[in-house]
């Protein structure tokens, strides 16, 4: 098997296998009880999240453990705005709960939560434009922002196609107006230098950097009030009720600590494979298309339309191949829906519907990606025979 899904999940590194097992076997008590077994497992939460604040150059204070990337996403977007608009949450939609400002090339996650405000909550939306190559328009940005305004989120890196946004210059706009700001920083972790100094919130995840599934956190400066999304203790500082994930909260801070040693040489590493692998595809598909700004975007990330092919047909064919990659389109009932990144960037139905994400990692080799390209080098043939049969 040829993995090229990475910006989807990663491999648990050995160093997060490591720190979790203690904390599934013997070392399991409840962080919260006051005798020697919780008291342990309290010691490993804070000892994790000691280490994620010195990575970050933050308080430990302002690290909030939840149970992955959206959760963290739907507690810095609702939690902020809710805290922010008089009164609390609206009761009905027409109350005038205050402005947001995002765009429709968020991740789901993002996306939705604004939906919910905008929809429900009495919230009026600005949602930015972005370019062909899938960056905010600053002076938009600015222009956008009212009296009103609570909260703007943008993303780092966009997880389909790997585009970086200028978080130094949104982050300027905002605190000259006095906005907050709120990042999705979960494809950003490990690949980019990230100073949270910039944002007011930010949402990581930590299978999204060799760390286990169901773990995440916020990012919250300090003073900054939050509504929790869920009621029931105090954990957390009162911010995310519930027992915490000790043995995921371990690995991640394992992982976080893995990722990072080396990452600019790995950074340069996967760009090359990356680009080697772009060669490949060009000489086999002349009409392929790369989607996103071809500078300011993730090293390991390249999103590709091949045109004439959809998407659906061509994941199929890489699969059976053994090529491991995905889609900015879902299988709705039997139906191929579009990406909603590329559609926002301006893309054609035609290369929207034909995009396939290859996204490569620590485990990605010269010797796979030559095999990928061979992968597709079979599709490209027989692609190319079944189009001469029907027109035969």
């Amino acid at each position: 098997m040829i993995y090229l899904d990475y910006n989807a999940t990663t491999p648990l590194c050995d160093a997060a296998r490591e720190a979790m097992l203690p904390y599934l076997n013997r070392l399991f008590g409840n962080p919260s009880s006051v005798h020697a077994a919780g008291r342990e497992a309290r010691a490993a939460i804070d000892d994790a999240r000691d280490k994620l604040a010195a990575f970050l150059h933050t308080k430990p204070s302002e690290i909030i453990f939840t149970g992955g990337a959206t959760e963290s996403c739907n507690l810095g977007v609702l939690g902020l705005a809710r805290s922010r608009s008089a009164g609390g949450v609206p009761a009905v939609a027409s109350a005038k709960a205050g402005h947001i400002i995002s765009n429709k090339a968020e991740h789901h996650a993002v996306l939705n939560a604004v939906e919910h405000l905008e929809n429900h909550e009495g919230f009026e939306v600005t949602w930015l434009n972005v370019s062909k190559g899938g960056m905010i328009d600053l002076d938009q940005l600015a222009d956008s922002i009212r009296p009103d305004t609570k909260l703007v989120s943008i993303m780092t890196a966009n997880n389909e196609t790997g585009v970086i946004q200028p978080m130094r210059e949104i982050s300027r706009i905002c605190r000259e107006r006095g906005v907050l700001l709120h990042s999705d920083i979960v494809q950003a972790f490990g690949k980019l230098d990230i100073d949270v100094s910039l944002v007011d919130a930010g949402s990581f995840a930590a299978h999204k950097f060799y760390g286990p599934k169901g773990t995440g956190f916020l990012f919250l400066r300090s003073g900054l009030p939050i509504q929790p999304l869920m009621f029931g203790g105090a954990h957390e500082n009162q911010r995310r009720p519930g027992t915490e994930n000790v043995a995921g909260i371990a690995g991640m801070a394992a992982a976080a600590e893995w990722v990072l040693r080396d990452a600019d040489a790995e950074k340069q590493r996967q760009a090359q494979l990356r680009d080697d692998f772009w060669t490949s595809i060009e000489k086999l598909f002349p009409d392929a298309q790369q989607n996103g700004d071809a500078v300011h975007r993730l090293a390991n990330t390249l999103n590709t339309s091949f045109i004439g092919v959809d998407s659906e047909t061509m994941l199929m064919a890489l699969d059976l191949e053994g090529v491991c990659a995905s889609s900015g389109s879902a299988c709705m009932v039997g139906s191929v829906r579009a990406s909603h990144v590329l559609l926002a960037m301006g893309s054609p139905m035609e290369s929207a519907r034909s995009a396939i994400r290859f996204s490569l990692g620590r485990r990605t080799t010269a010797e796979e990606i030559a095999n990928a390209a061979d992968a597709l080098e079979r599709i490209a043939k027989r692609t190319k025979d079944a189009r001469e049969y029907a027109l035969a």
